[in-house]
């Protein structure tokens, strides 16, 4: 799989496996912890997940600029790695639950998130500017889109285990403790809390409580949801500390192979035995450096609109899992030991499509390439776009009769008899991880070809300071669940798509034009 292209490419993907676990982690735990935790509502909740999701990429931006400041990409990269580790220690520190001082404890959490963001700025941007350079050399310069998205696929096998563990923690810790999980509890335990439960909420609280505990049925309800939520959530905390051992993993392969890799600060020829040698960066016409930084940020423009949409995995999209989805014909057991069960487990079907679906994707670009066919990055990434919309389309079909969220909420959630099959998710996911592997990879692959040889960190930061944009705006998606009919909310996301789509089908023969 990995022939024809230079043996730091595995490396180089392996050394990205312990932030991609740790993504996925909190892609998939995140804003469900928000909300059990501190009892936020799912627009707060959105608020703050986009605002971390939006850290995370527009310090990508901050962490090429200053590597391409200070020409020590490497260092950067290893500073990185070892700053996200500690933010995820911050966070993986139980604390009580609920919480004494809502102000003090929210603002650790946050704290914690920013030092994953800062760390994840410093590593991802300069990283894939670190493969890009791999490719400059003729002799794998035609590889360099197969490059990228084999990259992409590797770093995604960490990701397919990051939900299910963080799952298996949290409901190995719960059994530890006396109770089971469900999906409605830690909200209604804090309604029980804040005495706001509905007659019928409180009707199935009641219910609830009992069925979820192994050592007798509560007689303190309050008590109970105290407890609950104390144990539920030190499980949430257990699950962020497993990322902190996949940092240090990725953190011993980077350093063993750190000196084997090239260095973006210089143009380099990449031998098949990954040695180096320096060369005069050439110097570019400053017209051209003009038409290709123009180029650049029209695509930059135009996939905020995909992210805004595609980024929904973490939040509306784990909501309506969490809310809609019969969870239990999901449920695993393991031996007896622990149960696999929660809307987070949704958030492995990505990255596992992700490696299923790569080698197809790139056989059929293959094909393509050999008939002299293949789309250019630019159409692909449009394609991409429209199979994007086709997910959300599904989607809203699939919800069409469901009640809204509020009216969820005043019942204290949905028995499973009326739930949706979690092959509605499934699908909808399918469909936007082939959407992904037209553009998340091909685009990397687009800025490390078009990019000026002395903008290459930085322009990978501005690559990912569009996913940033796109990230700020998720918590829209959270308003609208929240407000809206659930079919409705799914079409805003079609129609984003759209756009991006014909804006770039619009550009498509400029955009060509200066990839060539």
């Amino acid at each position: 799989m990995f022939k024809n292209h230079p043996k730091g490419l595995v490396a180089a993907s392996l050394s990205n496996m312990g932030e991609r676990f740790g993504f996925y982690i909190m892609m998939a735990i995140l804003s469900l912890f928000l909300m059990s935790k501190f009892g936020l509502d799912k627009s707060n909740a959105g608020i703050i997940y986009s605002v971390f999701y939006f850290s995370i990429y527009a310090l990508a931006l901050v962490g090429g600029l200053i590597a391409d400041k200070t020409k020590k990409y490497k260092s950067t990269i290893q500073a990185g790695i070892i700053l996200m580790a500690v933010g995820y220690l911050l966070i993986a520190i139980p604390t009580p639950t609920p919480v004494p001082n809502l102000a003090l404890y929210l603002t650790l959490t946050c704290f914690g998130l920013f030092v994953i963001a800062f760390g994840n700025g410093l590593f991802k941007g300069n990283l894939q500017a670190l493969v890009g350079q791999m490719y400059d050399n003729e002799e794998y310069g035609k590889m360099r889109d197969s490059g990228f998205s084999l990259f992409y696929m590797f770093i995604n096998v960490g990701a397919i285990f990051a939900p299910l563990i963080a799952v298996g923690i949290r409901n190995w810790w719960l059994k530890t403790n006396g109770f089971i999980y469900n999906s409605d509890l830690p909200a209604l335990c804090h309604q029980q809390i804040g005495g706001t439960l509905t007659g019928e909420a409180a009707e199935r609280f009641t219910k609830l409580a009992p069925e979820v505990s192994l050592n007798g049925a509560p007689t303190d309800l309050t008590l109970f949801a105290n407890e609950y939520l104390g144990v539920f959530n030190t499980g949430f905390h257990y699950a962020f500390g497993i990322a902190i051992f996949a940092m240090l993993i990725s953190l011993t392969i980077y350093t063993i192979n750190k000196k084997r890799f090239p260095d973006p600060a210089l143009k380099k020829a990449v031998k098949k035995d990954v040695s180096t040698e320096i060369v005069e960066a050439p110097v570019m016409d400053a017209n051209e450096v003009k038409q290709r930084l123009y180029a650049l940020f029209a695509v930059f423009a135009v996939v905020i609109f995909f992210w805004f949409s595609f980024h929904q995995n973490g939040l509306t999209l784990t909501f309506f899992a969490n809310d809609y989805t019969d969870l239990s014909s999901m449920k695993l057991d393991l031996f007896g030991l622990v149960t696999l069960e929660g809307a987070e487990l949704f958030q492995s079907f990505n990255p596992l499509f992700v490696v299923l679906l790569t080698p197809i994707v790139l056989a059929v670009f293959g094909w393509l390439r050999a008939k002299g066919k293949e789309p250019s990055a630019p159409k692909k990434i449009a394609i991409g776009m429209g199979i994007a919309a086709l997910a959300y389309v599904v989607m809203s079909l699939g919800s069409l009769g469901l009640p809204s969220a509020n009216e969820v909420k005043a019942v204290g959630g949905l028995a499973d008899s009326a739930r949706v099959t979690p092959f509605l998710l499934i699908g909808t996911y399918l469909i936007l991880t082939i959407a992904e592997l037209f553009i998340s990879p091909l685009g990397i692959s687009f800025v490390s070809k078009v990019a000026p040889p002395q903008y290459q960190g930085i322009m990978q930061g501005c690559w990912l300071g569009a996913t940033a944009l796109g990230n700020q705006l998720l918590f829209i998606g959270a308003i609208l669940y929240e407000n809206i009919p659930i079919w409705a909310t799914w079409c805003v996301f079609v129609a984003a798509c759209c756009v991006s789509m014909f804006t770039m089908l619009f550009m498509l023969k400029w955009l060509e034009r200066i990839t060539k």
